[in-house]
């Protein structure tokens, strides 16, 4: 009879601590349900805003001011944070990680919304003092937060496209930057 290697070494019968396979699978299939649900949630609001900004478009055949027409494009720039979403959850699930890089293109995208609509508020509030310069500062914190989010942006691609360190073997030198 060969010897049993269990009987040699005492702790190779003990498993690592954690959940087994079947609760490893359960919490799988538990994460793609909320993932599913979040995905058909983003996927109905997307809809509706469309509604809305259809019935707002309406609007503007008989209101020609702006109000109109900044409500309809500040509904469907919305509607592409949320389409933006959506691509971030579909990608998380894909990629079983998260990825950072979806995620920064909503808050560029978000941050350009309210660019546009605070634009038009200060160009109405034009010439009247403390209110027209809070919408200024507002918009350039905002432009500040998109050059931030999209230098974040370039640098995690670039990163993405350098190799790992581990990767190279033990006499490769790094590469030059």
């Amino acid at each position: 009879m060969s010897p049993n290697p269990r009987d040699q070494d005492p702790e190779a019968d003990v498993r690592p601590p954690g959940f087994s396979r079947a609760g490893t699978r359960a919490l799988e299939v538990a994460e793609n349900l909320i993932y599913g649900g979040i995905a058909l949630f983003l996927v109905l609001s997307a809809f509706v805003l469309l509604a809305v900004a259809a019935k707002t478009s309406w609007a503007l055949t008989s209101d020609f001011s702006q109000q109109p027409l900044l409500e309809v494009l500040d509904v469907l720039l919305l509607v592409f944070i949320v389409v933006e979403l959506l691509f971030a959850v579909r990608t998380t699930v894909e990629k079983r990680e998260l990825v950072a890089e979806p995620f920064l293109l909503v808050g560029i995208i978000a941050s350009i919304k309210e660019i546009v609509v605070l634009s038009v508020e200060a160009a109405g509030a034009l010439g009247k003092g403390a209110e027209f310069d809070d919408r200024i500062v507002e918009i350039g914190l905002l432009g500040v937060l998109v050059v931030l989010l999209g230098v974040t942006s370039f640098l995690l691609r670039r990163k993405e496209r350098e190799p790992d360190e581990g990767d190279r073997s033990p006499g490769q030198a790094a590469p030059h930057r």
